[in-house]
């Protein structure tokens, strides 16, 4: 099974970003295919791509579509092969590091010092150790040969 193409007329994409995450979308789709996957992915790929091509959607709503269909297979892939576009564990985990250790450090060091305007201390330390722990994860993904050639930019 062959995976298909994206095919809406260019009377629908008018504006730079519209064309950029359009073209960023046929990137991935080529990358995609020569990569090992079952026909059952194939399958759902091409389900995707048919809602796309089949839209009657414009500007604004055409982006969130076409922004939405790509993580969709972005996160199938992800979950079904470990298969990851670039900088994608660095992305996921500069907001998880933030989140789960640069809030508990900061209010540690607000409760440490009676200042709980030092809070903020921690998202930057929270930032670095997501984005450390994100890129030996896209690193190990590249040795690996799971990593696909191209950076997803919203």
């Amino acid at each position: 099974m062959e995976i298909k193409q994206l095919n809406l007329n260019s009377d629908k994409i008018n504006n730079e970003k519209l064309k950029s995450i359009y073209a960023q979308f046929e990137e991935l789709l080529e990358k995609i295919k020569p990569k090992k996957i079952s026909d059952q992915t194939k399958y759902f790929i091409n389900g995707e791509i048919d809602q796309i091509n089949s839209t009657a959607l414009g500007d604004t709503a055409l982006f969130k579509l076409l922004k939405d269909k790509q993580n969709s297979i972005i996160k199938h892939l992800e979950k079904e092969y470990k298969i990851v576009p670039k900088n994608y564990y660095r992305n996921l985990w500069l907001a998880v590091g933030m989140s789960a250790f640069g809030l508990p450090i900061g209010t540690l060091f607000g409760l440490i010092s009676g200042n709980m305007g030092l809070l903020a201390i921690g998202l930057p330390i929270g930032l670095g150790i997501g984005v450390a722990v994100g890129t030996s994860m896209d690193k190990k993904a590249l040795q690996e040969g799971r990593q696909i050639d191209v950076e997803i930019k919203y």
